[in-house]
This record gives C-alpha cells, sequence and structure tokens, in this order.
C-alpha cells in the first residue's frame, strides 16, 4: 500500500462537482459567505475540498484538468500551499507543530484566527483558513471560534470540515453555508483505491465496503493494514466459544506505542462490525435470543474509549471484550 497522501498535496477530488460548482458559482458571483461547514463521513474528501477552494481563493487559476476548482499543482500558490508557508493560510488541526497528534484542537490556536483575519491578505485576494476537523474542538474552542464568526473579516473565508455537525454547538452552524458531502458508490470507491493503492479488485471493493463509500478512509484502512485486522476478526468469531490466544496475544502486540491505541480502535471496529451483520443475519432467521450478542457488541463500542480516556491497559481490554463474546456464543 502506498502512503496516504495529505489533502493538501492532493489535486484531484471525485464524485464531488456539484459541492464545488455552489462553491465556485458563489465565489464568481461575490457572493462567498464568510464560512463554510463541510459536512460528510470521515475520509470523503471534505479535507481535499477545502485545499482545493483555499487554492483557488489565493489567487491560484483555474486548471480544468483537476476538476472543477482544480488548480495547477506547479502553480506558486499550490507549492506554498504544500509546503505550508502560503502567509495568508492559516490551518488548525490536531497535529501539532511538533508532527505528534494532539486530543483535541486547543483554545490558543483558535484565538489565533482573530489576529490572523484582523490583518489584509498580504499576497492574495483573500485570508483563508481551515479548520480540519472542527469537530476536534473543546469547549473553549468551540466558543472562542464562534467569536470570529460572530464578525465576519473583510475578504476572510474559514473552512471547516466536520465528521458529525451535530455535535458541535448550533451557534456554530447556524453562522455557516453548509455543503455536503456523501459517499461514493461502493464500485467507484474501490476503482479509487485500486488506482491509487495499486491493490487487487477484490481488495479495495473489501477495503470500500468497509469505509461505507469513503475513498480517503478506504485508503487509510489499506495502510492501516485493516484488511489482515479484519481477516483476524473474522477467524476469532468463527472459532468462538473458543478463543485462540495466541492470535489474540498476537494481536495485542500491535497495541503497543504511538499507533497501538488506533490499532485497537480498528480490531474493535472490525469485532463491533462482524458481530452486526451477524446479528442482523440471526434475526432475519428467527434464532434463539440475541441479548448477549447484543451487550458484546455494546462492549466493543465502548471499550475503546474508556481505554483512551482512561489510559486502561489495551490487552485486558481485548480480553475482557473476548469473554463477553465468549459468553454470547454459549448463550
Amino acid at each position: 500500500m502506498a502512503d496516504v497522501p495529505h489533502p493538501r498535496e492532493v489535486f484531484e477530488l471525485e464524485g464531488h462537482e456539484a459541492s464545488e460548482a455552489a462553491f465556485e458559482a458563489a465565489r464568481a458571483r461575490g457572493r462567498l459567505h464568510h464560512a463554510w461547514l463541510l459536512t460528510g463521513p470521515e475520509g470523503v474528501g471534505k479535507a481535499t475540498f477545502a485545499y482545493r477552494a483555499a487554492r483557488r481563493l489565493l489567487g491560484a487559476p483555474a486548471d480544468t484538468e483537476f476538476g472543477v476548482l482544480g488548480a495547477d499543482p506547479a502553480h506558486p500558490v499550490s507549492r506554498q500551499v504544500m509546503a505550508r508557508s502560503h502567509p495568508d493560510l492559516m490551518v488548525l488541526e490536531r497535529v501539532g507543530e511538533d508532527g505528534k497528534p494532539r486530543k483535541v484542537i486547543p483554545v490558543d490556536d483558535v484565538r489565533k484566527l482573530a489576529e490572523f483575519f484582523s490583518k489584509s491578505p498580504a499576497s492574495a485576494p483573500h485570508r483563508v483558513a481551515i479548520v480540519d476537523a472542527a469537530d476536534d474542538l473543546n469547549n473553549a474552542a468551540a466558543n472562542a471560534l464562534l467569536k470570529t464568526l460572530e464578525e465576519p473579516p473583510p475578504r476572510g473565508v474559514l473552512l471547516m470540515v466536520s465528521h458529525a455537525p451535530g455535535r458541535l454547538i448550533a451557534t456554530i452552524r447556524s453562522r455557516c453555508r453548509r455543503l455536503a458531502f456523501a459517499p461514493l458508490e461502493l464500485e467507484a470507491a474501490a476503482a479509487f483505491v485500486e488506482a491509487r493503492a495499486g491493490t487487487n479488485e477484490e481488495d479495495a471493493l473489501r477495503l470500500a465496503k468497509m469505509a461505507h463509500g469513503a475513498p480517503g478512509k478506504a485508503l487509510a484502512l489499506g495502510e492501516a493494514n485493516a484488511l489482515a485486522i479484519d481477516d483476524a476478526a473474522r477467524h476469532l468469531l468463527a472459532d468462538l466459544p473458543r478463543v485462540d490466544e495466541a492470535m489474540a496475544l498476537s494481536l495485542a502486540d500491535r497495541f503497543r506505542g504511538g499507533e497501538g491505541q488506533a490499532q485497537l480502535n480498528l480490531l474493535f471496529d472490525r469485532l463491533a462490525q462482524r458481530v452486526h451483520e451477524m446479528t442482523l443475519t440471526r434475526m432475519a432467521q428467527g434464532a434463539g435470543p440475541l441479548d448477549r450478542w447484543a451487550q458484546a457488541w455494546e462492549t466493543l463500542q465502548r471499550l475503546p474509549r474508556e481505554v483512551e480516556a482512561l489510559n486502561l491497559d489495551r490487552t485486558d481490554a481485548l480480553f475482557t471484550a473476548l469473554g463477553e463474546l465468549r459468553q454470547a456464543a454459549r448463550a
């Protein structure tokens, strides 16, 4: 699998021509709203859109070879955006200046927006800020952002990515124009993965299904070795009520280090999805009581959040979940 590029390095976007056309029409008419809320599932292309829109707002000329909001990757504006050196672009994200991910976008970062927008553009028609993602703002940061929204900056445009807009405070949502981004058809998402990751057709379709049609998420799942994790989840469930402890311990080895939580989240997600599908099948077949399976599914949903929030032992969490799955299989 190839490394997943950052959205600032991506110059193509498929399946969202209507959203791009709506944004471009507003820009061309001179009726560009000062704040845009880009909504839809994670990995569907919202951040890629934000950078595409930013390049055009910062003065990169249109290049229709790359779509409605396309820009030439070799243009100086495009190069500055990729290098994170454009003076009229500010990006707020969970990744800190040291390159390490943070749990939230801190309020101190958001407070810098007011100063950023208080200045006139240095070299572009607009000043642009991207928040990726607004879901990562804590309460203090969200309230600080609201102050910026309440005082629209001249020639300033705020592009906010949100995977779960319902969780944002209503006053933020009400001050933004919303653009919705839907998942692609599974075949289209699979073709995207196959073309960019060099995987075979079958694996690309599996990744597209895991990502529910979100091509960026499908690429990220491939990079995270999700196919092997999914195979392991299927094996563990097929063996119930027996537990393959050697496999479980091997999986637990993946939970160490900085990427350990993400690997645990991925395994629990694949187990939960397979339990969900199995339960629906048994319901359709009129199988016996399914309360234990519902309880196990709830545990698979809840435990990863508790492990991260409370710094619990990840291996213990896995065996706790496997214990509940064993009880469900015996019921």
